[in-house]
């Protein structure tokens, strides 16, 4: 008996945005999320822009704008889907300044692929200060982009001891090996030994390979900056799904005298051929 053929479709995955969080002291506030945009999973394009907000002496930006799009290259059979996310002018206590943070995630996938090829390429800091010190963050994009898959950058890890060391250094995966706070060692010590740090399909890691700054008082740990008296920056955090990459360029978490989480520019996107 024939069966009827099986014909698939491809489910579109992008979005982002270019600031959000929320303030709880001194005064309570919740960020409403500027400029986010989404693709639904038939593909397609949107923007959305924000320009010149103020709140209070606390957070300013120029401007933040976010594109996302989905769409097939007939030429080579692939689907494509793109979010980019920037945020420009940024100032938050006057303690962190950049003139423009771009997140960009773009992906391509033939409808037979197990999974999509996603890579970061683009994601940047322009002019990165906290403090007042300029921050000089490297990003290995290229490590993103040589596993540009999560089965590949899962067996790279597995099957690489070279590799498998250079990550677990670089994204404080398992027992750190140097000095960290203890906050990190309750965020990133989730597995012991040499095991492949997924839980529940997510592996939770970082662009930046180094942070350089000429001043002393920050204390910089991998992605993470610890400023006394003010409280912890992380930068250039990636989560990692089997059809999915979302990268948040920048998070703060704040504890004193201000507290607060507001984290910006963000995208993601990826995709899938259903069934």
């Amino acid at each position: 008996m024939a069966t009827d053929p099986i014909k698939k479709i491809y489910l579109y995955n992008a979005h982002g945005y270019g600031l959000g969080g929320r303030i709880d002291r001194p005064f309570q506030h919740v960020l409403d999320v500027h400029a986010g945009a989404s693709l639904p999973t038939t593909g397609g394009f949107e923007v959305s822009r924000a320009e010149n907000y103020r709140l209070n002496e606390t957070i300013s930006y120029r401007a933040a704008h976010t594109m996302v799009s989905g769409s097939l290259d007939e030429e080579d059979g692939t689907y494509n889907t793109l979010a980019s996310a920037t945020i420009e002018g940024l100032n938050i206590l006057d303690m962190v300044t950049a003139d423009r943070i771009v997140a960009h995630v773009a992906s391509k996938q033939r409808l037979d692929d197990p999974e999509p090829t996603i890579t970061p390429i683009g994601s940047h800091f322009e002019n990165l200060r906290i403090a007042g010190c300029p921050i000089h963050a490297e990003l290995d994009n290229n490590l993103f982009n040589r596993f540009g898959t999560f089965t590949s950058f899962k067996d790279a890890y597995e099957g690489n001891q070279q590799v498998r060391e250079a990550m677990q250094a670089l994204f404080l995966w398992g027992k750190p090996k140097f000095e960290v706070p203890e906050f990190l060692r309750e965020r990133y010590n989730w597995f012991a030994g040499d095991k492949f740090p997924e839980s529940k399909g997510i592996v939770l890691c970082s662009l930046v390979k180094d942070i350089k700054t000429p001043c002393p008082e920050l204390r910089v740990y991998g992605n993470v900056i610890v400023v006394p008296q003010f409280g912890k920056i992380y930068l250039g955090e990636v989560i990692l799904k089997k059809n999915e990459r979302e990268v948040t360029m920048l998070r703060l978490d704040l504890g004193c005298p201000t507290t607060m989480i507001v984290s910006g520019p963000g995208g993601g996107g990826g995709g899938a051929g259903f069934p």
